[in-house]
């Protein structure tokens, strides 16, 4: 299943993503389909099905994956692999927040986007964060590189389906491959469902971080919808917001600062910058 998770951001592939339907919504009775095709050095093996295992008793997202690896010489499909019954976890709890268009709402938003402080040589990683979300940043912010991290395969197909030029990798956030580039700017989305204690984050993005690097934890309705969440979807919510103090000290311990720390009940917003060895020294 390795191929899979990496089939939207390999270097050696390129990746027709092509939805037979996108007019429904995700999570409904009849699941959206997916054709990839693709031209590929990864060997495939027979076909297949693959069932992920079920994480949320509440709602699920079913989707269908007809994949066809074809041989670049002759062009000819050499083995198809199904995988039916594709069943993610239920994020959709994300798109619904962002969809929210009250004027309020869509100030926080800029704000959280602002507070990095793209530029268009920025490279910009994404972690777990909805697609309007992305929209967002696409619209407002050039860069030169943005990389989409996410657990849903889905989020990202739709988001490679609009945007060609964003790189998508399957993943926890973690264990982003070193192939791209030291990152400018790093949004934290949505902290709360990384599987990870705060300092193992902090260490493991200090390691892809460019000196000077900013980087964004947010949540646009607060820490008291975080906890409502953390009853509604169990599988998916697994952690709070940091305390100032928390984030503060475990901050200075991997080479990170806060420069901007708001906490109110309607909105999260903590900046930190990064600085190097030689930066700290002086």
């Amino acid at each position: 299943m390795s191929f899979l998770m990496n089939i939207l951001h390999s270097s050696s592939s390129s990746v027709l993503l092509k939805p037979l339907s996108l007019l429904s919504p995700p999570c409904l009775q009849s699941p959206p389909s997916y054709s990839l095709g693709y031209y590929t050095k990864i060997r495939v093996h027979n076909s297949c099905p693959i069932l992920y295992p079920l994480t949320s008793p509440k709602r699920s997202c079913s989707l269908r994956f007809s994949v066809n690896a074809i041989n670049p010489t002759n062009q000819e499909t050499a083995e198809v692999v199904e995988f039916e019954d594709f069943v993610e976890k239920d994020w959709s709890f994300l798109d619904t927040d962002d969809k929210n268009s009250d004027a309020e709402h869509l100030q926080k938003i800029d704000r959280i986007i602002s507070a990095g402080n793209i530029k268009e040589t920025s490279n910009v990683l994404i972690s777990l964060s909805s697609e309007a979300f992305v929209d967002k940043v696409v619209q407002s912010s050039p860069c030169e590189q943005l990389l989409v991290v996410h657990d849903s395969l889905f989020t990202l197909a739709c988001i490679k389906e609009k945007y060609d030029k964003v790189k998508c990798w399957q993943g926890e956030v973690i264990n982003v491959p070193e192939k791209w580039k030291a990152f400018d700017v790093v949004f934290l989305y949505f902290l709360p469902a990384l599987p990870f204690e705060l300092g193992q984050i902090l260490a493991a993005l200090a390691k892809r971080c460019a000196p000077g690097a900013r980087l964004v934890m947010s949540h646009p309705q607060g820490k008291q919808v975080v906890e409502e969440q953390r009853k509604q979807y169990p599988d998916v919510v697994v952690s709070r917001l940091p305390e100032k103090m928390t984030l503060h000290s475990t901050a200075a311990d991997h080479s990170f600062q806060v420069m901007e720390f708001v906490d109110e009940p309607g909105f999260y917003l903590a900046v930190l910058r990064y600085y190097d060895d030689e930066e700290s020294e002086k």
